[in-house]
């Protein structure tokens, strides 16, 4: 098949969705399918297993439009204005059999559809509503709009795929045809002795316990949670923590918030690290943390942390349980006496924190490997050649 896939984010960048993008448009070249892949004017070049099979197309830079972050921001709807009118132009001058649509390019799918007959699939990384309820508290009383919007894009999808069980079960209710499910994959490579990749505690100098936070450091992700939670771990454990990621700002920031919370000492905050280091961090810590509270989509990261065999502690909301249970992760409730109390008890505790990572990478290779995610895609674009 002949594929447009659009993707409203610039690509290609180590974080969430690019990854996923990235690793998409790379199993279906593998199947031999032919994509088309139209994203911001901002990222890296990719190169894909079969040359020519994935070709990359990018817009124009909107003025003012550098450094899109993640989630909704001016910059972004800027650059997806720009995006849909390339769209069409693509989807008027080729031949297309389908549309894979990424988050909110879907509504550009919807109108490619009604224009040009051409059915489309719908990306579902998040719940497009309730992300912008989350972030921008003036969109709230437009919540049932939204969620309409949301409704109407599910309904005309041929097919939807999800991240995980709990967007699976709002495209459910929402009328969608046909649901697959196409969780994230670990991340992490093999570890080599002689290699390049490098952990934390050579650099940072540190000795004992350690807690690891790996991504990017927006609101939504618990960071003030982490600090004000840590802040309530005694110093004598000789615990520190250690924040990888994020952009100059938010590192300064919450370099700021740490020593306000007499942290300056055991809190550490060195910046982003490329993916091929992962395994070298989480080697080097003891214990790994997710303190998200926004969103039911499922963090990327998890799938690493899970990879890696190291105890996992994340807060107890439905973006965690999903995919976490009792047996492979301690789950403390989003509020730092909870959080913070479940970080000591973890710190003391080495036996607890071998069963869980155990336990965590067990699962991990048995539901959420990069064979499965192969399998699902491929019976998803069998199901839809067969019904073409």
């Amino acid at each position: 098949m002949n594929i447009l896939l659009l993707a409203p984010h610039p690509f290609y960048q180590e974080r969430g969705t690019p990854i996923a993008v990235d690793l998409l448009a790379r199993t279906l070249s593998e199947r031999g399918e032919n994509v088309d892949i139209l994203a911001y004017h901002e990222g890296e070049d990719r190169t894909y297993p079969r040359p020519g099979s994935v070709r990359l197309f990018r817009i124009s830079a909107p003025p003012g439009c550098r450094n899109i972050r993640p989630g909704f921001s001016f910059k972004k709807l800027l650059a997806d204005i720009a995006m849909h009118r390339v769209a069409m132009r693509m989807a008027a001058a080729k031949h297309y059999d389908l549309v894979h649509a990424v988050e909110e390019s879907v509504f550009m799918a919807m109108r490619i559809q009604r224009r040009r007959g051409i059915p489309y699939v719908y990306d579902m990384d998040s719940s497009l509503s309730q992300q912008m309820a989350d972030k921008l508290w003036w969109a709230r009383p437009l919540m049932p709009f939204m969620r309409g919007c949301e409704r109407r894009a599910v309904r005309g999808a041929k097919a939807v795929t999800a991240v995980c069980d709990s967007l699976a079960d709002q495209a459910r209710g929402d009328g969608a045809r046909h649901i697959a499910i196409l969780r994230d994959v670990p991340l992490l490579e093999p570890l080599e002795a002689d290699g390049p990749a490098r952990g934390f505690r050579h650099d940072l100098g540190l000795d004992g316990p350690a807690l690891l936070y790996i991504g990017n450091l927006e609101s939504y992700q618990g960071i003030d949670l982490l600090l004000e939670a840590f802040a309530r771990v005694p110093a004598n454990t000789g615990a520190h923590l250690v924040i990888i990621g994020g952009i100059l700002k938010h590192v300064a920031q919450y370099q700021a918030k740490a020593q306000s919370l007499g942290l300056a000492d055991r809190v550490h905050l060195p910046g982003p690290r490329p993916i091929p280091d992962m395994a070298a961090l989480m080697a080097d810590t003891d214990i790994l943390v997710s303190p998200r509270i926004h969103g039911t989509n499922t963090p990327m990261k998890i799938y690493s942390y899970m990879a890696s065999g190291k105890a996992i502690l994340a807060t107890d909301l439905p973006t965690h349980t999903q995919v976490l249970d009792a047996e492979t992760a301690r789950l403390a409730p989003p509020r730092p006496t909870e959080f913070g109390q479940a970080m000591t008890e973890l710190i003391q505790q080495p036996e607890t924190r071998a069963q869980l990572g155990a336990a965590a990478r067990h699962a991990v290779e048995t539901r959420y490997s990069l064979t499965v995610y192969r399998q699902t895609l491929n019976e998803l674009y069998d199901y839809l050649a067969a019904d073409k």
